[in-house]
């Protein structure tokens, strides 16, 4: 399956954000024996590139590997060179779009008004992420997919298992889920367990929705 495909199948977009990234592969090891297996690495972090590289080398076709805080289109062709399979930014950068593009890849492009978020569609972000969600919650998402119903929505900020199915009823194609899902606590204390049960709560939160839904 492409990028785009995992996303929109598995839902779950996992945000890996962390001062370093030393121990990038027990972290997606963890995720992938919590059932999910799309994550990013953020720019934000030390050695994030080269996680996604170590990353992909280690595990392979087992996870779909993206990079996310990009603002830049350098870091987006630094990402892509990497390994990168998509790349996330956290607000309407046409620049870093467009490099994508060139590249032929999935750019997921953050956005929180009306405005913004169909100003990244248009400029080439096929998924766009709502950014943060927690500002306005599912009841904003669906007020702005009553105009705006062919934006694919990728809420972010604020989410987890306990509202997963609160923002999927509200249209929003998958889910980015990072504090809730990957504490710097866990990653430290090496209790990579504690992640994968989160993983596993988060699954079954989607799950449970396109059974109930």
């Amino acid at each position: 399956m492409t990028p785009t495909e995992q996303i929109l199948s598995r839902k779950i977009v996992a945000i890996v954000r962390l001062t370093d990234y030393s121990r990038a592969v027990e972290v997606a090891q963890a995720l992938l024996d919590g059932g999910i297996t799309v994550l990013e690495f953020t720019l934000t972090g030390n050695g994030a590139l080269e996680a996604i590289t170590t990353v992909r080398k280690t595990l392979g076709d087992q996870l779909c590997v993206g990079v996310g805080s990009v603002l830049h289109p350098e870091q987006a062709t630094s990402a892509i060179d990497a390994g990168a399979q998509f790349v996330v930014t956290p607000a309407m950068r046409p620049a870093a779009i467009a490099a994508c593009v060139n590249r032929g890849v999935l750019v997921l492009s953050g956005g929180i008004t009306p405005t913004e978020l169909l100003a990244a569609h248009e400029a080439g972000a096929e998924l766009v992420k709502l950014f943060p969600a927690r500002l306005g919650g599912p009841a904003y998402m669906k007020d702005v997919l009553a105009p705006l119903p062919f934006l694919k929505l990728v809420p972010t900020g604020g989410v987890s298992a306990d509202n997963a199915r609160d923002y999927l009823a509200a249209g929003a194609v998958a889910l980015g889920i990072g504090g809730n899902l990957i504490p710097q606590q866990a990653v430290s204390s090496g209790n990579f367990a504690q992640i994968t049960a989160a993983a596993r709560d988060c699954v079954a939160a989607v799950v449970g929705d396109r059974v109930t839904g």
